[in-house]
């Protein structure tokens, strides 16, 4: 059995497009739907394809369709189509056995597991940043949540034993850099998270197989880290004796060892590390800013949050610049690393008005009033507001 699509598409002959509300423009964006296994998308470049997930989808339901949800490549050689039933993963390094596992013997030979999670990049909302910064100018469309399904990392390190003295494990997929001395994508994991027994190889998504460019056949899925740890067409895993020295560890995707991974433009001095954990965000998703609510009656506002390493304590809603807030009720917990709905009732008086929305996690951490800086524009969750009429 062979799945197959292209991997990267040409604009549409008459394209849509998208208004975008960055600081730093572009003011629009074409909206394609010339990806296989994909609805309308927002198209940030072409190849290596990325694509950012309208934000009306995310009013729809927790959970993300996988033909809305967002597509990020780093390298453009990228199979446009895999043999199921000829693709292996190899299991090899500081371990007592290497493995080479076909699909069937990864579906029917481990134990099966499924986990609600968000999948959000590094630079989500990066096209916010002030100053702009390099790099996609994403919107908030850079996320999604789903129900991975699968079998525990741990599972697969047990099958293949793991030696005295290992302390890490790296991870690496099909897809590969057009020069031949850039260098191979690679991720790794100290070797205490790979086994905590929540890292998980995903072969399927919201009930259905992965698509292609959400990493068909099998995806690492790491919940409430960012996603640059989530490698796609995963074929290789590698348990390390040493720390990895890698590119894509040890010198890309860092972020300031500060609070909130902030500092200021220019800063000298600060020390690196690797981004990691993820962070609580909320957005109100029925409402457009420059739209309008409805006065001397009660108005919904409605939207998602979720808690980053850990779940949702709960989302409160200003009306007021900040001052006061007010509790939204909270829908169905689907789990600590899934979105989660929240949902309050307004009456404001006529005027103009800035709806602001916090999510505070189970571990108390809230999240700021403005967004951070850094360099690589990572990690933005600051508050988010809409502002709207009441006529």
């Amino acid at each position: 059995m062979i799945v197959s699509g292209a991997a990267w598409a040409q604009n549409p002959t008459t394209p849509a497009t998208i208004d975008l509300p960055l600081p730093g423009g572009p003011d629009e964006r074409v909206i394609t739907t010339a990806f296989p296994q994909k609805g309308p998308m927002i198209l940030q470049r072409t190849r290596p394809p990325l694509l950012e997930t309208p934000f009306e989808v995310f009013d729809r339901g927790v959970f993300t369709p996988n033909d809305a949800f967002y597509v990020r490549w780093h390298w453009a050689v990228i199979p446009t189509e895999i043999d199921v039933d000829t693709f292996r993963l190899s299991v090899r390094g500081h371990v007592d056995k290497e493995l080479s596992l076909s699909l069937k013997e990864i579906v029917d030979g481990l134990p099966r597991v499924e986990l609600a999670a968000v999948n959000q990049c590094s630079g989500n909302s990066r096209g916010f940043t002030e100053p702009r910064v390099a790099g996609a100018q994403w919107a908030n469309g850079a996320m999604g949540n789903a129900k991975w399904m699968g079998v525990k990392l741990r599972d697969l390190l047990d099958r293949a034993g793991i030696k005295p003295g290992a302390v890490a494990v790296r991870f690496a997929g099909l897809d590969e850099p057009v020069m031949s001395d850039a260098p191979k994508f690679m991720k790794s994991l100290s070797l205490d998270h790979a086994r905590d027994g929540e890292v998980m190889i995903a072969y399927a998504m919201n009930g259905e197989q992965l698509p292609l460019l959400n990493g068909f056949p099998l995806r690492l899925v790491v919940p409430g880290w960012y996603s640059t740890y989530w490698v796609k067409m995963l074929d290789r895993i590698e348990v390390l004796s040493a720390p990895d020295e890698s590119f894509w560890t040890k010198n890309a995707y860092l972020i300031p060892d500060t609070p909130g991974a902030d500092m200021k433009p220019g800063q000298a001095g600060v020390a690196m590390v690797p981004i990691n954990k993820m962070v609580p965000r909320s957005f109100i998703t029925n409402l457009k800013a420059g739209g309008t609510l409805k006065a001397g009656t009660k108005n919904l506002v409605r939207g998602i949050a979720f808690g980053g390493v850990t779940g949702v304590k709960n989302v409160d809603l200003s009306m007021d610049g900040g001052a006061t807030w007010l509790p939204t009720v909270l829908g169905r917990d689907e789990g600590k690393y899934s979105f989660r709905q929240w949902q309050a009732e307004v009456a404001p008086a006529v005027g103009d008005l800035a709806l602001m929305v916090r999510c505070t996690n189970d571990d108390g951490l809230a999240q700021p009033l403005a967004n951070n800086w850094n360099p690589s524009g990572f990690m933005h969750n600051g508050i988010e507001t809409v502002r709207v009429k009441v006529a």
